[in-house]
């Protein structure tokens, strides 16, 4: 790369994930955090909010209005909207510097098909970037959050995102043992929303859904428990209707998506190699991603794997961007780890 293109490059890091988007600039930091989803006009397909702006709309939208999230479980599910989007945040944090095209590190979940990362790469080499790199989730989050990936020292991350929920152990800068599962916050979401139509014939959406995960969730017992109003359609009657709700009920939704990431984390511990394990023992799992936010979930893995388990302290939800941050800064050092 020339003297001028490393002067007025912008290399960014991007966290495509199914609930949210998160960019980091080179020299900037984390410029944006926004929800993955995209408001279109149906009779032409144009584009009229991307993010918060769109997120407002869902569950709100007239007959020619429609919301679609592009990514499902962690990959993209309509290339077309993904482009947009992807190109209507790389020109927001591009702003004067429009004319370069950025060099671009995109977290992908471990899981990945070659057809999914392909997907991937090509959407952001439309979009204008000069080179396109794909990172896994797991690796990013580690070293987001400061683990020494590059080391003969076993690291365990479990990454609970919107779709998906990754889980690696780490040594000697690559993924030793991995676990990827479609069960994480979108699956919450649901389970929320399957358990007060069956409990109470209540029909709700999915942001009230997550504001009574958020609000509320828990996968252990709280100290106090705690309450919150939650607003549908009374399926029966056909009528708005409010109802008040406890922790305790909502943990009750949540015990089977909580027990399938904690089956996850158990498979993924028994691939483990022994010298590998013994080290996780010292060590402990880290937790990142907006589920490791879920109250209590910290303490069933505990229970459940016997093991050390702690919260990225610094900020679960941009743990993988930091991750990707740490690369573009260190590029030449980390860069055995993309792909």
């Amino acid at each position: 790369m020339g003297f001028w293109s490393r002067v007025f490059s912008n290399d960014i890091g991007i966290d495509l994930g199914t609930a949210n988007t998160l960019v980091f600039v080179k020299g900037e930091g984390i410029v944006l955090n926004e929800p993955s989803i995209v408001a279109r006009y149906k009779s032409n397909q144009k584009v009229i909010a991307v993010g918060r702006e769109a997120k407002e709309m869902m569950g709100r939208e007239n007959t020619d209005i429609e919301t679609i999230r592009p990514l499902k479980d962690g990959v993209i599910a309509d290339f077309e909207v993904t482009e947009e989007m992807v190109r209507h945040f790389i020109r927001m944090v591009q702003k004067s510097k429009m004319f370069v095209r950025p060099r671009v590190v995109v977290s992908v979940p471990s899981g990945s098909t070659e057809v999914e990362k392909r997907a991937v790469r090509n959407s952001c080499e439309r979009v204008g970037a000069r080179e396109v790199y794909l990172i896994s989730e797991p690796m990013a989050a580690a070293i987001g959050i400061g683990l020494p990936v590059e080391n003969a020292i076993g690291s365990m991350v479990i990454d609970i995102g919107g779709g998906t929920t990754e889980i690696a152990v780490i040594a000697l800068s690559g993924i030793v043992t991995c676990e990827s599962i479609r069960c994480a916050g979108d699956a919450m979401d649901q389970a929320i929303i399957e358990w007060m139509r069956k409990k109470y014939n209540l029909l709700i959406g999915p942001r009230n859904a997550e504001q009574l995960k958020c609000h509320v969730g828990s996968a252990a017992p709280l100290d106090p428990e705690i309450q919150a109003q939650v607003r549908g359609r009374d399926l029966v009657a056909a009528i708005p209707k409010t109802l008040t709700v406890d922790s305790r009920e909502i943990r009750e939704a949540l015990a089977e998506p909580t027990a399938q990431i904690i089956s996850a984390v158990r498979r993924a511990l028994e691939r483990t190699p022994p010298e590998l394990a013994a080290d996780i023992l010292d060590r402990g799992m880290i937790m990142s991603g907006g589920g490791a936010l879920l109250k209590g979930l910290k303490e069933r893995l505990i229970e459940g794997t016997s093991l050390p388990t702690y919260v990225d302290g610094e900020d679960p939800l941009s743990a993988v961007v930091r991750g990707s941050a740490k690369v573009l800064e260190e590029f030449d050092r980390y860069r055995k780890v993309l792909y």
